[in-house]
Parts: C-alpha cells; structure tokens; sequence
C-alpha cells in the first residue's frame, strides 16, 4: 500500500547561530513576525502561518556549508522583487533572478548563515 499525504512536507526547521539575527531577517524579508517560543529543550522562533502543521521555525544549531542542504521555499507577498530587495537589505544573498513557473514564481537565496532559501509568490 502506497501512503499519499495531503501535504508533501509537515514540518521545517532552519538551523541559525544568532536567533535575533535570524528572526529580525526573517521578519523583514517575508513581512511575517516569528514568534519567540521558550518551553522545549531549545528556544525557537515560529514562522506565522495559518496552517501550522505546514508550518517550521529556526532554532540554534549548526547550519550547512553555504549554499547547501535542502531549500525550502517561503511565501512572500508580490511582487517578489520588493522580497528580493528586503534579502539584499537584511544581510542575505540573492542567488537567482526570478524564475516564473506554471504555479508562481521563485527566487533562491541565502540567509546570513548560507541556508539557502527561497522567496514564493
């Protein structure tokens, strides 16, 4: 028997060495609060959304090499250029220009930890 979920992905955690660093630039680029959560093991800061079981957070850990690890694509109001700008401002990297497909368009970046990320309208 073959199990079809009805979201691809559950859950999402971005690893960050500075949590004010990593919410301050998260808030402003996706114009979306995180939310400070301190009663686990580690603190960590929620992405807002209004599914949560679709939902992630960043958390201290030990992020990849630049560049590498899984992307996770986080929605953005349009136009996405505005969302690219607010990367560059906060201290990331945009990686590519915006590529439109069937469903929306992307850009791919970099966080100031090097995960890499991208922007979705």
């Amino acid at each position: 028997m073959t199990f079809i979920p009805s979201k691809a992905s559950a859950w999402f955690e971005i690893p960050v060495t500075d949590m004010d660093r990593a919410r301050t630039f998260y808030a402003s680029v996706l114009q979306n609060d995180l939310v400070l959560e301190e009663s686990g093991p580690n603190p960590i800061a929620m992405f807002t959304a209004q599914d949560r079981m679709a939902s992630g957070h960043v958390y201290p850990g030990r992020p990849a090499t630049p560049g590498t690890g899984p992307t996770i694509h986080l929605s953005v109001a349009a136009p996405i250029d505005d969302a690219m700008e607010r990367v560059k401002q906060n201290g990331g990297q945009v990686v590519s220009p915006a590529i439109s497909i069937p469903v929306g368009t992307f850009a791919y970046c970099l966080d100031p930890d090097g995960n890499s990320f991208a922007l979705f309208v």
